[in-house]
């Protein structure tokens, strides 16, 4: 009796052991237990309702094209920054941030694509009515030498940079794909970046209020969480395709005189709150997984979607019983994206092969 009860592993232990295996396919040593308080960038949610062909937010806060960024990544992240850093000297007509974005939670396999630094400009209403063409520029630098005791300056390269109009409220998404490439894939030392605002205008005091890169410079302290600069890093870990806005498939024709209890498509809704996981799966809720079922009787019809090896094993099964017949199995297995918090809260996008069953056959 006691070697039968160490045998028989108890349901919940069952379920903790498929519950870790599920967690170690999505890439997660433990399961996520995320706070209350997560924020997740509208960028981000914006990014899943592309791919999986939903309605964007409004406004939208995707600023570039998609498919240049992920033409090769399967992987999004997303970064906020550490908030607690020193300020950088002011001078006239200019104002600069330092900012350091922890990328240790990128596991070593993922081979990084491309990043980009979003920041979010606000138009400022009636501030520039008798200047209309006022613009300003922003200057994204990476940080080579942290400043110190004798330098108070930092030694910085210029990643990117653009001359900006104050005249709608968008994200705009500057390319620092050169200095990530430098901390993650070369183990050179990440200082963070500097984010300088140069208002050409230097009369104009809204134009502080414009580029949202600090707490302070705004009167606004609840957008904060939303509009806060946001890292974001494009990558691949080897497996499956990169993401691509989802297209809906062509409902397929169904075969005449196809017996009801032959192998086919079922339906099968996984529902994420079942399982416990909808406090760190943002999106979907669940998905239709679907199963394959069904007899595969001889003669193998054409509509079984059978391989030559299955009709010949059906053949034999015929004319000896201790032969097993071909067992109903997905013969096309599709994708999805999840967005998800891992277990250092951070926001991630990911493409999942062999997710969906599109078709079964008897194999």
């Amino acid at each position: 009796p006691g070697r039968a009860a160490s045998a028989a592993q108890r349901p919940e232990d069952l379920l903790s052991e498929f519950e870790l295996r599920l967690l170690h396919m999505f890439g997660l040593k433990r399961r996520p237990s995320p706070g209350k308080d997560v924020v997740i960038p509208p960028y981000m949610l914006d990014l899943y309702r592309l791919h999986a062909g939903q309605q964007l937010g409004q406004p939208p806060a995707l600023g570039f094209p998609l498919e240049r960024a992920a033409s090769r990544a399967n992987t999004v992240r997303s970064f906020h920054h550490e908030e607690v850093l020193e300020e950088l000297p002011e001078t006239s007509g200019k104002t600069a941030r330092r900012f350091f974005f922890n990328l240790t939670s990128i596991p070593t396999e993922e081979s990084i694509t491309s990043a980009e630094l979003q920041i979010f400009r606000k138009q400022v209403h009636g501030a520039f009515e008798n200047n209309s063409s006022y613009h300003h520029r922003i200057n994204i630098y990476e940080i080579i030498k942290p400043a110190t005791a004798t330098s108070k300056d930092p030694v910085t390269r210029l990643l990117d940079t653009r001359l900006v109009h104050h005249n709608a409220s968008k994200w705009e998404s500057f390319d620092v794909t050169p200095a990530v490439l430098r901390w993650i894939a070369h183990g050179q030392p990440n200082h963070g970046f500097v984010v300088e605002v140069v208002h050409l205008d230097k009369e104009n005091s809204a134009s502080k209020r414009h580029v949202r890169i600090s707490r302070s410079l705004h009167q606004d302290e609840d957008s904060w969480s939303q509009l806060r600069p946001l890292l974001v890093t494009f990558g691949h870990d080897g497996k499956g395709h990169p993401l691509h806005k989802r297209e809906k498939r062509q409902a397929k024709h169904k075969q005449r005189k196809r017996h009801k209890y032959s192998c086919k498509r079922h339906p099968l809704y996984v529902d994420f709150n079942d399982v416990g996981w909808n406090d760190w799966i943002v999106a979907p809720p669940g998905y239709s997984a679907f199963y394959c079922h069904g007899e595969c009787p001889f003669p193998l019809a054409d509509h079984l979607n059978s391989t030559n090896h299955a009709i010949v094993q059906t053949l034999v099964n015929s004319v000896n019983s201790k032969i097993p017949k071909a067992c109903c199995v997905p013969t096309e297995l599709s994708a999805i994206s999840m967005l998800y918090l891992d277990e250092n809260e951070k926001v991630v996008l990911k493409n999942y092969q062999d997710m969906v069953v599109e078709g079964c056959g008897c194999r």
